[in-house]
């Protein structure tokens, strides 16, 4: 069985942090809005939709939920809804980052974590399921370029639109690289998308050198995987991806599994220690994941990836 790790996965593969801050749109499905009704809303109506949306209206709901399934269910009409309103919002900034942001994070969570475990039952319907995460990655990625100010089929920023970028840059930045890297990784035997890849670690590098410890440990936990996975890697990414691990527990106390997940993959990615590597996923499930309300649907997703890749740890690291 090919176990694919966070490193190879991006979006949380790449370990996307899920968190509940609306400030920092790191909340499992940040912007998804259930209730609404009426995709043809204009005007006044329009603009208000639009904002709650953006802002990330009814995502402390999401974030605080415990039960993962219930939020899978209902995530995608509230998404549909979203898309729904960039028709007649096509530049509203807002909205098209609640976009990148919850459709990267549902590929990741609903889609692509549950690929890796259905792989050992049915080979056929884990890659079906690898390719519809892809789909949805490409699918934030075009909604993240355009909150940035470029096409969505861009192959990546040039030198003057990167250097443009600012702070106020740094959320959709971080979407549209952790949904970009996440669809490179998962079509590994698609040249044209492969082929973007400098488009993405260019978006990436520049966030994190405006600021890395953005999104509320959220980028360092992205760059974590980043590191060891990268093409130019390195004999010291494994140590780089450690200081960005470090600064990570320090921004989120300690208290998001999601950290030590991401740190255990890029272990198994790395053929570090196995001891580590389960010491790590112990971390993480040693967490009390209803301890922090904003935290507690991201806790849950990435405690039950801990058990999975506990599972899978004699495969990953072979006598």
């Amino acid at each position: 069985m090919s176990v694919t790790t966070a490193s190879d996965v991006q979006a949380g593969g790449f370990g996307v942090r899920m968190t509940g801050s609306l400030a920092s749109a790191m909340l499992a499905l940040a912007s998804v809005t259930v209730g609404l009704s009426g995709c043809s809303l204009s005007g006044i109506a329009s603009r208000t939709a639009a904002s709650a949306l953006g802002a990330g209206a009814g995502g402390s709901l999401f974030a605080e939920d415990d039960d993962p399934e219930l939020v899978a269910a209902a995530a995608p009409f509230g998404l549909k809804v979203q898309e729904a309103l960039l028709r007649s919002r096509p530049y509203d900034r807002e909205l098209l980052l609640g976009a990148a942001s919850g459709f990267t994070q549902y590929s990741y969570a609903f889609v692509q974590l549950r690929a890796d475990e259905l792989e050992a039952t049915d080979v056929s319907a884990a890659y079906a399921q690898r390719d519809r995460a892809r789909r949805l990655y490409i699918r934030a990625r075009g909604y993240g370029l355009r909150a940035l100010g470029l096409p969505a089929d861009s192959a990546g920023p040039g030198a003057r639109e990167l250097a443009a970028m600012g702070r106020r840059d740094l959320p959709a930045m971080y979407w549209t690289a952790a949904a970009w890297l996440g669809a490179i990784a998962l079509g590994k035997d698609e040249p044209a998308l492969v082929g973007t890849f400098p488009g993405a670690q260019a978006v990436l590098e520049r966030a994190a050198a405006l600021d890395a410890d953005a999104e509320r440990g959220g980028l360092r936990t992205l760059l974590i995987a980043y590191e060891v996975s990268r093409p130019d890697a390195g004999q010291d990414a494994l140590e780089r991806a450690r200081r960005h691990f470090a600064r990570a527990v320090q921004l989120t106390e300690g208290r998001e599994a999601g950290v030590f997940v991401a740190m255990a993959e890029a272990i198994a990615q790395s053929r570090g220690g196995k001891a580590e590597f389960l010491a790590l996923l112990d971390r993480a499930l040693a967490l009390d994941p209803d301890a922090v309300a904003a935290a507690r649907l991201a806790n849950h997703v990435s405690q039950r990836r801990a058990r999975w890749l506990r599972g899978q740890a004699d495969e990953l690291f072979p006598e």
